[in-house]
């Protein structure tokens, strides 16, 4: 298979660059989105790049354990990724290094005794086909994705670029630390999915600090937020309905029909009546049914979310939703399957670590603003890392990093303001500076991932 034109960027290179060097590894990511558990140009290329700059690095199964990746992409789906990521210029030593999705990357350097201290950035992208209009910056200056239907809508390819820019800055010999610095570059996080199996494989073990961030978020440019509040716990359900088909007008009665259970489940899992004490959310993102005009529909696969502000909100919604799902196969005489494909829960940051991440903040070029805490709008399954690295008496907390929008999150316009890139490698360093900068009390338990 032949490379693609312009997929030569050197990552690595691109790196010891000024500013511009994060934006133009950014911008190569964007055009190259890819969804999670398959995110293998980026983590092969991610991988590569961290080991030129001199860091211990894993990946694969080293970092991920496979029973505990729910919603994990066909085969098939795999198999497409892989050939598109090594067209696309992926090293493939690390591509092969990276089967059945475990396409999580962690490295590592050490300089003498003192504390863990842990980065996390996510890699993933969504299925959303970015818009074609001209003003659009990806278009504009000739960076959108070049997948179909797969785009950066999140900025996490904005995530990336600031892990690659800050292992070079961490690594340079003028760098002034003593510890340990962990980097963990983390797929699929858009459904809560890619923490869990790097939980499970201890990549978080041993740290006794744990920072990950977010760009954007509503907050403006040159603003940090230390605390990101209203984290949601949510559960990522699969509904699959199974009827019998018949011919639409000589045997209907003789089908079972699997569409109209599904439309009926649509309809009345948004009109579940919400918790009395808390926010909660649901949402129906997709529904694919039967096979032609005239055949009573066999099949109906949902795609749905439960929230809730607590873990008792959640537990009503999905009781509910698993109801209403229930309810509605019943009515049609279908069966039904329902499969858990991913979550999220929520999390309080420490008090010290947010302090820290306020005290750096003043200091970064470009920042003016400081909001104690910020809503995330949302979940992330960075949770189960914080809560992970909380147990085991370590300091975490999850900040956002102001970068004005120009289509909200998710969106087929989304983009972000790119001054935020060069503060968040800023931020990021000073944090690790201010604590590995002194001695400081660290586990016993702590150690390399």
């Amino acid at each position: 298979m032949e490379p693609e034109m312009g997929t030569d960027l050197d990552f690595a290179a691109a790196t010891g660059a000024n500013d511009g060097g994060v934006v133009r590894i950014r911008r190569d990511l964007h055009r190259f989105p890819e969804l999670g558990f398959l995110e293998y140009r980026t983590a092969a290329k991610v991988a590569a790049t961290l080991e030129r700059l001199g860091w211990s690095v894993k990946a694969g199964p080293e970092v991920m354990v496979e029973g505990e990746m729910p919603g994990r992409p066909s085969p098939a789906e795999t198999v497409a990724a892989r050939e598109a990521a090594l067209a696309a210029g992926a090293p493939p030593e690390w591509v092969a290094r990276m089967p059945g999705g475990q396409t999580g990357v962690v490295a590592e350097l050490r300089r003498g005794d003192g504390p863990v201290l842990a980065f996390r950035f996510d890699m993933d992208a969504l299925p959303v086909r970015e818009t074609e209009v001209l003003d659009h910056a990806p278009n504009r200056e000739g960076f959108r994705s070049r997948r179909a239907r797969v785009m950066h809508a999140c900025g996490h390819d904005g995530h990336t670029a600031i892990g690659l820019a800050l292992a070079a800055r961490l690594a340079s010999p003028t760098a002034r630390w003593r510890g340990t610095i962990r980097l963990i570059f983390q797929p699929a996080e858009e459904g809560g999915r890619g923490a869990r199996p790097m939980v499970a494989a201890g990549v978080v073990d041993g740290v006794d600090h744990f920072f990950a961030g977010h760009l954007g978020c509503l907050l403006p440019s040159g603003t940090v937020a230390p605390v990101a509040t209203g984290f949601l716990y949510s559960n990522k359900l699969d509904a699959f309905l199974e009827g019998r088909a018949a011919h639409a007008a000589m045997g209907p009665q003789e089908g079972r029909n699997a569409l109209l259970a599904g439309a009926t489940a649509a309809l009345n899992l948004h009109a579940i009546s919400r918790h009395a004490e808390a926010p909660t959310l649901v949402n129906v993102g997709r529904m694919v049914a039967g096979s032609g005009r005239n055949v009573i529909a066999d099949s109906c696969h949902l795609v749905l979310e439960v929230r809730g502000s607590s873990q008792a909100a959640l537990d009503y919604m999905d009781c509910r939703a698993r109801e209403v799902l229930a309810g509605a196969a019943a009515m049609q005489d279908v069966a039904l399957r329902i499969e858990e494909m991913g979550g999220s829960i929520g999390a309080t940051p420490s008090p010290e670590a947010a302090a820290i991440v306020a005290e750096v903040a003043r200091t970064v070029p470009g920042i003016t603003r400081i909001e104690p805490e910020w809503p995330i709008g949302g979940g992330d399954d960075a949770t189960l890392m914080l809560r992970r690295v909380q147990e085991q008496g370590g300091s975490a907390t999850y900040f956002l990093l102001g970068a004005d929008l120009k289509g909200i999150h998710h969106a087929v316009d989304f983009d972000f303001d790119e001054a935020a890139l060069p503060q968040g490698v800023d931020l990021f360093a000073g944090i690790a500076e201010r604590l590995l900068g002194q001695d400081r009390p660290h586990h016993q338990d702590g150690g390399e991932a």
